[in-house]
């Protein structure tokens, strides 16, 4: 183990919890059968050595540590929790439920359990990366699977096909859903539980990323009665909050809301949600021709997938309805192109098309440990212009209130195309390259709002390199 890394082993790292190591101020860097060695600050270590063997029945070794040293192993391989468990859930009794909580805690939005020829892991997606949280013994492995199967109303007995199920956590303190989706792979199931959370206190349009301009704009066209707004970007760029948000700002008792939805990942108080089954033909096409018929003012569609949903989006846009929806393209124009790939008439776009969007997640650098350090022209992309206005950028740096990431929170970043007249026009002539109109009208685009973070100070080129191309 390299000491500068402070990095130590997942195998290891699970042998405590992350309150025990905060209480005691102790890092485990080895163990055997018999005995754990610990890395302390503590000067008292008759009593605390003999405390560590009571609590965990194992012969303890301490060695004596610096306080700045140990800070760092704890706050980089140890994250505390947001919130406090609930002592009636038995957390230290149940391994899988002490995952899901941990997660939960420390707003984590995916955990992965995964099986290989000589190892099992247990991995958390947090502000989009993954980290290795625990190593599971290979014979545990299944007893884990099945449980899982169990709580999210699986079938534990099929092993050789996909399998999707929904598991509902209720405590004294959490309350929120699991979407559950289990992968036949080479030496077993692999499980994804996504934490879908029902607290939307925090969804505002606000808080989301927009500029003041940018807001204003999506605003407008949010107020309109008839039309469709389409929200474009890679899974887990943020479309679904957007549109979460969206329609808790358009809710009221004057008007009726119906969404389709794949998965419900936000409980909204006022809004009919439904949830897609394709097993039994409730799929996004069908469910649409039903919202029609039960007086809606507005749709949501979780996502455009194929042309029968987007013409019946298109219709509904048609017939008076606002129809909030997304679609997997890399920008907000490119989606014209996807509606015409996928059958649908370009004046029928013209004509129903209110506003584009496209967006993507950018994490945060930390305000703590980020490093002022000049341009230089390597660190962008071959075919992208360096901005003659960007003398200096922050790179990441590591410290312990981002547990060594240097970064912390994400924030989204848009590309806003109002369809005016000219676009109308443009659309209905299927005449697609309108990059001089955007400059022309000075619209962002993914592009210059990533520079204006750099230049804010407020990300890394690293984070956004993939948009700094041209």
């Amino acid at each position: 183990m390299e000491h500068k890394s402070f990095q130590i082993e997942t195998s290891l790292l699970q042998l405590i919890s992350p309150e025990q190591a905060y209480s005691y101020q102790i890092v485990p860097i080895g163990s055997d059968v018999t005995s754990i060695t610990f890395k302390t600050a503590s000067e008292n270590i008759s009593s605390l050595k003999q405390e560590l063997q009571v609590v965990l029945g194992k012969e303890i070794l301490l060695l004596l540590e610096t306080e700045d040293n140990l800070q760092q192993y704890l706050n980089k391989n140890y994250r505390k929790s947001n919130a406090l468990v609930s002592e009636s859930l038995h957390y230290s009794e149940d391994f899988l439920l002490k995952i899901i909580l941990e997660a939960k805690n420390i707003g984590s939005s995916d955990i992965h359990f995964e099986i290989f020829e000589h190892t099992s892991r247990v991995r958390f997606r947090i502000d989009g990366k993954l980290i290795e949280k625990y190593v599971v013994p290979i014979t545990e492995y299944a007893i884990i699977v099945n449980r899982i199967k169990i709580m999210a109303g699986m079938d534990i007995s099929e092993k050789r096909l996909p399998q999707d199920g929904r598991i509902t956590i209720d405590t004294d303190l959490s309350d929120f859903d699991i979407r559950v989706s289990a992968l036949p792979t080479l030496f077993g199931e692999k499980i994804v539980l996504r934490i879908l959370s029902k607290d939307t206190t925090r969804i505002q349009l606000e808080a989301l990323g927009f500029t003041k301009e940018e807001l204003i704009t999506y605003r407008e066209c949010i107020k309109k009665p008839n039309g469709i707004i389409l929200i474009s970007g890679p899974t887990g760029s943020g479309k679904t909050t957007t549109l979460y948000a969206t329609l808790k700002e358009l809710n009221n008792d004057n008007t009726n809301i119906l969404t389709i939805e794949d998965p419900i990942e936000y409980t909204l108080e006022g809004i009919n949600q439904v949830q897609l089954k394709e097993n039994i033909g409730l799929n996004f096409a069908s469910t649409l021709k039903t919202f029609l018929r039960q007086d809606p003012d507005i749709i949501m569609v979780g996502e455009i997938r194929d042309g029968e949903t987007a013409n019946m989006a298109i219709r509904a846009a048609l017939t008076g309805h606002l129809v909030l929806s997304t679609i997997h393209t890399n920008s907000a124009w490119a989606t014209i192109s996807r509606l015409i790939d996928m059958g649908i008439p370009s004046f029928l776009i013209a004509s129903t098309l209110t506003i584009s969007v496209a967006q993507r997640l950018v994490r945060k650098l930390c305000n703590h440990c980020k490093k002022k350090e000049e341009i230089s022209l390597g660190l962008f992309p071959k075919n992208s212009s360096i901005p003659e206005n960007l003398k200096h950028h922050h790179v990441s740096v590591g410290c312990e209130q981002c547990y060594y990431t240097g970064y912390s929170g994400r924030k989204a970043i848009y590309e806003i195309i109002p369809i005016d007249k000219f676009l109308i026009n443009q659309i209905k002539n299927n005449v697609l390259d309108i990059e001089s109109y955007l400059e022309k009208e000075k619209i962002p685009t993914l592009k210059s709002n990533a520079l204006e973070l750099i230049q804010q100070g407020e990300t890394s080129i690293e984070e956004v390199y993939t948009l700094l191309t041209e």
